[in-house]
């Protein structure tokens, strides 16, 4: 993201729909997966202005880091009780990154031109019983404007995510669409704001806050997934939905070396990248 962006999001995340509903499924799933502890480190990798690992600071010790000083800032004053660090990762997480119970990739991986080598990097230097939850945009057909904005280089399919940690020694705990409820709406307001050459939102993205009657009625929409993504967790790892805007994984590090990698000679460029695209 961009400084235009970057605050942005800093003025709404703590109000809108998306991100909060977001942060109540992520906090519902981890609440099954490790107890609710100060002694729990929490990583946000690629942390932004802060939000989940502000919101999770309150139970978990929380620590984020980012590349965007202008993100550390934001999140640094807006959530004082976490820790936030602007570095790349996993060095400038040093000792940390061995210490973690739970590593946090919200909506980043699409951000990466090379996101075989940021899992992979970051997985070398994680301890083996260590959680990851993984989140990313779904569905390439539902490019717009707003992947531009956001510096997307892709939106995932299942099998291209899964590509990403296979042959590494990880157990896949959970693999599922989410944003299923609002696929149709948001695949109506893409198409048409392609159509029309625009966006729904600031900075160039989709994302504003509506009003707030209809603010909170989409947050519970989308703040429901979490009982059948809870229930798919338990299931084994079951998909919950059959399809939806996002696909969201949870991985436990098995023992076993890991050399970092880069992306895979087999896999194209990037259509989308923004490099190519803005």
């Amino acid at each position: 993201m961009d400084a235009e962006q970057t605050l942005n999001n800093a003025r709404i995340e703590g109000r809108h729909w998306w991100f909060a509903a977001r942060r109540r499924i992520v906090r519902v799933l981890l609440h099954d997966l490790i107890a609710p502890s100060q002694d729990v480190l929490v990583i946000d990798v690629g942390c932004g202005t802060g939000g989940n690992a502000g919101a999770l600071s309150d139970e978990y010790l929380c620590v984020g880091i980012d590349a965007s000083r202008e993100a550390v800032e934001c999140a640094t004053r807006l959530h004082p009780r976490a820790r936030f660090i602007r570095g790349a990762v996993p060095r400038d997480l040093g000792a940390l990154a061995g210490e973690a119970r739970v590593f946090l990739m919200m909506d980043v991986l699409e951000h990466v031109e090379d996101d075989f080598y940021l899992f992979s990097s970051v997985a070398a230097a994680a301890a083996p019983g260590s959680l990851f939850l993984i989140t990313v945009p779904a569905h390439a057909d539902l490019w717009s404007a707003h992947d531009v904005a956001s510096r997307h280089y892709r939106r995932y399919e299942s099998d291209r995510l899964t590509r990403v940690w296979a042959g590494l020694p990880f157990s896949q705990l959970l693999l599922s669409p989410f944003n299923a409820r609002l696929l149709p709406l948001v695949r109506t307001a893409r198409a048409l704001n392609n159509k029309l050459g625009r966006t729904s939102g600031d900075a160039g993205t989709d994302m504003r806050v509506p009003s707030a009657p209809v603010n909170a009625a989409l947050r519970s929409v989308f703040a429901g997934e979490a009982g059948l993504l809870r229930r798919a967790l338990r299931d084994g790892g079951t998909q919950a939905f059959a399809d939806g805007v996002s696909l969201i994984a949870i991985l436990r590090r098995e023992p076993g070396t890991i050399q970092p990698r880069t992306k895979p000679t087999d896999i194209p460029r990037d259509i989308h990248d923004p490099e190519r695209t803005r």
